[in-house]
């Protein structure tokens, strides 16, 4: 069972956000698929190297509407942004340099963030794109 099951409430109305965002939580429920298995240290790794390539990524999307339609509130937005591509890259630099670090702890921080952004952040500039006549 996935840990985080897709829902309308993570809809920003703006379709390749949301296909990003889906793929988001694609990486979420990896690890924890994995962990249920007992292999969450196995794949923690490939999903901290893939989350952090495809948050850079899908940032870089978001921003890049931001800065072509002018959006109001993209610099705080952008400063969230930066601010969990640093807490991926801190734990990314404490795995690979032989730390220990919890799997399931990483899972819930990224699924509390992911939903807690989407909902808090992501979801007020979906209507203002749309206005924008971006869908």
């Amino acid at each position: 069972m996935a840990l985080v099951e897709w829902k309308n409430i993570y809809v920003v109305n703006v379709v390749e956000v949301d296909n990003q965002h889906k793929k988001l939580v694609g990486l979420v429920n990896e690890l924890h698929d994995a962990m249920i298995i007992g292999k969450g240290k196995e794949v923690l790794q490939k999903v901290l190297n893939d989350l952090v390539q495809y948050t850079l990524y899908h940032f870089a999307t978001e921003e890049k509407y931001f800065d072509q339609y002018g959006y109001p509130e993209s610099e705080h937005h952008k400063k969230q942004h930066k601010d969990l591509v640093e807490q991926v890259a801190a734990l990314q630099k404490k795995y690979n340099s032989g730390e220990k670090v919890l799997t399931l702890d990483v899972m819930n921080f990224l699924r509390d963030w992911l939903h807690d952004h989407i909902i808090g952040s992501d979801k007020l500039f979906g209507p203002y794109l749309n206005s924008k006549g971006v869908n």
